[in-house]
């Protein structure tokens, strides 16, 4: 009959906002739960709940601007984002946040009649290399496409 009195919480909600309605500053200390929480230790890696949180920590260091350098911005490396797309949607490598391999082949149509636009564009204005690597990524794309799609 104890258990049945010991009622346990699903979740708390918190506010952390920096801010408060009125647009203030919030004081920066912590309650006493928010220090005993932050000082518990983390969750095993199965547990979905911390699984959250460490995707949301990702995130906060990705805006407090510890996020790994960007390629450089080129012709190619745009070229290679969008063959990787197509590839995600025509089921040919795993979703990053799901870890599948999902098809959708509506969208990688999409991406690949983008890529056509492209080289259609720019015909002229890309360099040798340049011109090679989108013709080749676009009958690539093309054969793996009409292939998925018979």
């Amino acid at each position: 009959m104890a258990e049945e009195k010991e009622e346990k919480k699903a979740f708390v909600v918190r506010d952390r906002r920096l801010f408060t309605e009125e647009g203030e500053p919030r004081s920066e200390a912590e309650s006493p739960e928010e220090k005993a929480e932050s000082s518990r230790p983390q969750s095993p890696p199965g547990d979905s709940e911390a699984n959250g949180r460490e995707s949301a920590d990702a995130g906060a260091e990705a805006q407090a601007g510890q996020m790994p350098p960007l390629p450089e911005v080129s012709f190619a490396t745009f070229v290679l984002s969008l063959n990787s797309e197509a590839l995600l949607h025509l089921g040919m490598i795993a979703n990053p946040a799901t870890g599948k391999q999902e098809k959708n082949l509506p969208l990688a149509k999409y991406t690949i009649d983008t890529l056509g636009m492209l080289e259609e564009k720019t015909r002229g204005n890309l360099s040798d290399d340049e011109a090679a690597m989108l013709k080749n990524i676009l009958f690539d794309l093309r054969m793996i496409y009409v292939r998925e799609n018979t």
